[in-house]
């Protein structure tokens, strides 16, 4: 009874905030057309705060996929834009849901049983789960087998016929072999300063891709090399959740029987028994002469899961356009909903509530909604909370690939992850805005802010394919996160160790709300992304890629 205690003021302050003006909402989303107004409607930090304390709260259980937390926000999230006025973003079925299927992986690590041996060598290298490596399935079998499945070190795992006929392969067959692999992509040299991106990591450096490369090959699995340089992420953020059940999109071709993550120590242990020196053979990697090799190591066993089919479901919601010519074209809003859940650790349950990754994000579109259907615009606009991000991006994935308004018609997609819980900027990120003239609406939005759009970054981490707008993206439609800037007005140098201090929460369980965090950042960046949404839908021209762009060329 003491937890419903202290969510009542908050649930007293989101009714209070939606009460008001809901009527006028309602009748504004119902009046004829009219022209656009110069004023746009305010998003306010009351509603914000509240949405964000609530879905960062125990009550919602971290939001995991698949568990009953994510099915509360979902319930949640439906009832605030019903609430709020807005229509069904599903219009074939009048519902604000969409149903993304999915299939639940478990390994059953005691079932499973996996080895690695030198050949010629009859003990198995001491390779403890969770320690040196961490694996699963990624064709949804609850039983996969391996007979002395050859090891290969396939360099990047990239075959790149842009970048200068790049192949790691150069003809060998990996036909049912295990491929050992580096984390992301070539480095730049001084004679190709500008090859695989430069110092920027390119679509070749995503996990998935080197997954999907070595499935086409025929290969039966992937272990990756992990170091902290090249992922920018811990080896305890990559292992701490290697129990907890995985997911992927029904309905797609099988993936590949073994996934996972190699421990740099372990892999140095890997190479030496194979009688070779991994930084060696990472130096060689970066040669565009580069073979794969066979390593005289192979892997028997199985690895054993427990699989489940199960649905999630996308949140869409509409703002209807006012412009008879372009309401029948869209702008989409879209944050994920989800986070880790709770997750089992030792003999305890934790909660990982994240409350910057990505309660702030789905906060913010529920006070953007609020805002939005007090002013449409002349495009159509959907605020869409997409499901299983953490997962693979499979919700916005799924959107993509069943889109429910077309493609061809929808203008761009603004996305919202991780923000700003620090305090006002003077700049404001839109990193990936450049890869099309979105870039110039963009600037122009953040100079009538009084903001500046934050300078270009190396995108080392390759962080635009991480997040849910580089689905949309995949699709040909122009699509970028907007980020925070990092120009504080405040403290600058407290607040941008505030704001670095975060990656120790990355995905933690510490990674929860704060009541004296200062919103004001926040709400200004929810302001400048329904700002540029609104300049986006209210535009005579849909946003187009720049030429050249690789996205520009995919067919919607």
């Amino acid at each position: 009874m003491r937890k419903f205690s202290r969510l009542l003021p908050l649930a007293l302050t989101l009714a209070s905030c939606i009460g008001v003006g809901l009527l006028p909402a309602l009748a504004q989303a119902q009046a004829p057309a009219a022209k656009p107004q110069a004023q746009h409607a305010q998003v306010e930090e009351a509603p914000l705060r509240a949405h964000l304390a609530l879905l960062a709260s125990d009550l919602f259980e971290g939001r995991g996929t698949g568990q009953r937390g994510g099915d509360l926000t979902m319930a949640y999230l439906e009832t605030q834009v019903q609430a709020l006025g807005l229509q069904p973003g599903n219009g074939q079925s009048k519902s604000y849901r969409q149903a993304v299927q999915l299939i639940g992986v478990s390994t059953v690590l005691e079932q499973s049983q996996l080895s690695i041996k030198a050949a010629h060598q009859k003990p198995a290298l001491p390779l403890s789960f969770g320690t040196d490596w961490v694996f699963s399935t990624g064709n949804g079998q609850t039983l996969n087998v391996f007979e002395d499945a050859e090891l290969v070190f396939a360099g990047y795992g990239i075959t790149a016929p842009e970048e200068g006929n790049w192949d790691d392969f150069k003809g060998l067959d990996v036909r049912g072999k295990i491929l050992i692999v580096l984390a992301n992509d070539p480095f730049p040299t001084e004679a190709e300063p500008n090859r695989f991106g430069g110092k920027a990591m390119t679509i070749y450096g995503r996990r998935g891709y080197k997954y999907e490369e070595a499935l086409r090959r025929g290969a039966k699995g992937v272990l990756v090399i992990h170091t902290e340089a090249s992922t920018l992420t811990s080896w305890p953020v990559v292992s701490q959740g290697a129990l907890a059940e995985q997911f992927q999109l029904a309905g797609k071709e099988p993936g590949l029987a073994l996934q996972g993550w190699l421990s740099e120590g372990a892999a140095q242990k890997l190479f030496a028994a194979a009688g070779l020196d991994l930084a060696q053979q990472r130096l060689a990697a970066e040669g565009r002469d580069f073979k794969a090799q066979p390593l005289a190591l192979k892997l028997s066993g199985k690895l054993a899961a427990r699989t489940r089919a199960l649905q999630q479901d996308n949140i869409a919601a509409l703002v209807p356009g006012t412009d008879p010519q372009l309401k029948d074209e869209l702008l989409i809003y879209s944050a994920h909903w989800d986070h880790l859940g709770k997750q089992v650790q030792g003999d305890k349950t934790v909660i990982f509530n994240g409350a910057v990754d990505n309660a702030s994000g789905s906060a913010a579109l529920l006070a953007m909604a609020q805002a939005a259907v007090r002013q449409p615009a002349r495009r159509s606009q959907m605020f869409l909370w997409v499901a299983a991000e953490e997962q693979g991006l499979l919700g916005s994935a799924w959107y993509a690939a069943y889109p429910l308004w077309p493609l061809a018609k929808t203008a761009a997609a603004l996305n919202l992850d991780t923000l700003n819980f620090v305090g006002r900027t003077r700049d404001i990120g839109a990193h990936g805005s450049e890869r099309s003239n979105l870039d110039t609406v963009a600037a122009g939005v953040a100079e009538r802010m009084g903001l500046s759009i934050a300078p270009p970054r190396v995108d080392v981490g390759g962080f635009y394919f991480r997040s849910d707008h580089f689905s949309f993206a995949k699709a040909g439609v122009p699509a970028f996160s907007v980020s925070s800037g990092s120009q504080y007005l405040g403290d600058a140098e407290a607040q941008t160790a505030k704001r670095r201090a975060y990656g120790a929460r990355y995905h933690q369980a510490s990674d929860t709300y704060d009541p004296t965090w200062d919103l004001s950042g926040m709400r200004e960046q929810a302001q400048y992304t329904l700002n540029l949404g609104r300049a986006i839908a209210d535009a005579e021209r849909l946003p187009a890629w720049k030429p050249g762009d690789p996205f520009g060329a995919v067919k919607r």
